[in-house]
């Protein structure tokens, strides 16, 4: 399995100096290499294999004009051809967008594979440098004497910080034991998640509190002059501002995924077509600052290392229509409908809550193998109700009360 740790780095003006340098070489690799694969790709129609992006750096490395990129550690290079490449791959294979251009003003990273780092005692060596590099181990249950990794990425923020990573191929953690058989989870704006437990955690809404610090921050970086140190500085506290909307964000979801995942032994989501629901510019904004992509990231791996089950249901399975008592499935509910009446068992129903016992039923259904649809009729039944058989039922219209 393979895990990361990183950490706050600081290194001396000459290494600073150095891996800048090497930032500068890795994007201009990137970036050349980039527009000669666009560029023939349009004259010839032809892809470009990896090996001929390896032959041409080692021709761009002969001539007088890039013989600097020789003054750096070939590694880091050779990893950026390799990350292009699978970039393209992605791409090719439906599962990322077409690769972009880098920018000398974005977070800027160095991969070095065993070959050119050297770590002893916890000591950190890079290549083409003879003082080992500082930084700070946060992780007080792993000896980092004994960390063996396979690589490590120095990167830099637009802010100025810099961080070191080391990745580790470490065995699997015995599985978790204790906890509910099952949880639902159902994603929203107004409430970050509800689950069918009946628990609500509330939006945090990081980017609305520091909105108006991002407003003057940004208002004063477009009053200063282009590549003026004026602007320089109002672009290092916009980049300070956005790190601290991120680290919230960030310590917000590895909480509630945490938590998750040490409360239930299966553990159910919708799969959101974050995608598409970015289009909608009204909503945008507030689907980026939730961050359910990062939600679901983290509790896929989580849920892989602790042995717990993770099953994310159809997206097109109408989770909040249908009735959790009896399974019936309403014709249409309004986005502000946030309570509804059952036509067919009378039971009254929470939007959210009627949503999440919903998701439980259908990822049980999942991991039992069942391909037929989970309409919720093993999920208990709350508050008065006339129970009724999960069968399929004509569509009526529902009483609705916002």
């Amino acid at each position: 399995m393979r895990t990361a740790y990183k950490c706050r780095a600081y290194p001396t003006p000459e290494q600073a100096a150095a891996l800048n340098r090497t930032f500068g070489c890795v994007r201009l690799v990137w970036n050349k290499t980039l527009g000669a694969r666009n560029l023939r790709h349009q004259l010839e129609g032809v892809r470009t294999s990896y090996q001929e992006t390896d032959a041409a750096l080692t021709q761009w490395k002969r001539t007088e004009e890039l013989a600097f990129l020789s003054e750096v550690s070939c590694v880091p290079l050779q990893q950026t051809l390799r990350h292009q490449h699978r970039a393209f791959q992605n791409f090719f294979g439906r599962r990322a967008r077409y690769p972009r251009f880098k920018s000398r003003t974005g977070r800027q990273s160095a991969h070095y594979t065993r070959s050119a780092f050297r770590v002893r005692d916890g000591v950190l060596t890079l290549a083409k440098t003879t003082a080992p590099l500082r930084f700070v181990w946060s992780f007080r249950d792993v000896d980092l004497s004994g960390l063996d990794p396979t690589m490590v990425v120095i990167s830099r923020d637009p802010d100025g910080r810099w961080y070191v990573t080391f990745a580790v191929d470490a065995a699997l953690p015995t599985p978790s034991v204790g906890g509910v058989d099952g949880v639902g989870v159902d994603l929203g704006l107004i409430e970050f998640m509800v689950t069918s437990d009946g628990e609500r955690v509330a939006n945090p809404r990081h980017l609305a509190r520091k909105a108006r610090n991002l407003v003057r921050y940004q208002r004063r970086m477009a009053r200063c002059r282009r590549d003026s140190n004026n602007r320089r500085k109002a672009r290092a506290k916009v980049a300070r501002a956005h790190r601290k909307v991120r680290n919230a964000r960030s310590n917000f979801l590895h909480r509630v995924t945490t938590q998750l995942v040490r409360s239930a032994q299966l553990i159910a989501i919708e799969d959101l077509n974050v995608a598409g629901m970015l289009r909608n510019r009204r909503l945008a904004g507030a689907i980026s600052d939730v961050g359910w992509g990062e939600f679901r990231r983290q509790l896929e791996y989580k849920c892989a290392r602790a042995g717990r089950e993770f099953v994310v249901i159809d997206r097109w399975y109408p989770s909040t229509k249908t009735c959790s008592d009896c399974g019936h499935v309403l014709a249409e509910l309004p986005l502000s409908t946030r309570h509804w009446s059952c036509p067919e068992c009378r039971a009254r129903h929470d939007r959210d809550f009627n949503a999440a016992k919903n998701i439980l039923a259908a990822g049980r259904a999942v991991a039992r193998g069942d391909s037929g649809d989970a309409c919720g009729a093993d999920v208990r039944r709350q508050g008065s109700s006339f129970p009724r058989s999960a069968i399929k039922q004509e569509t009526r219209t529902a009483r609705c009360s916002a």
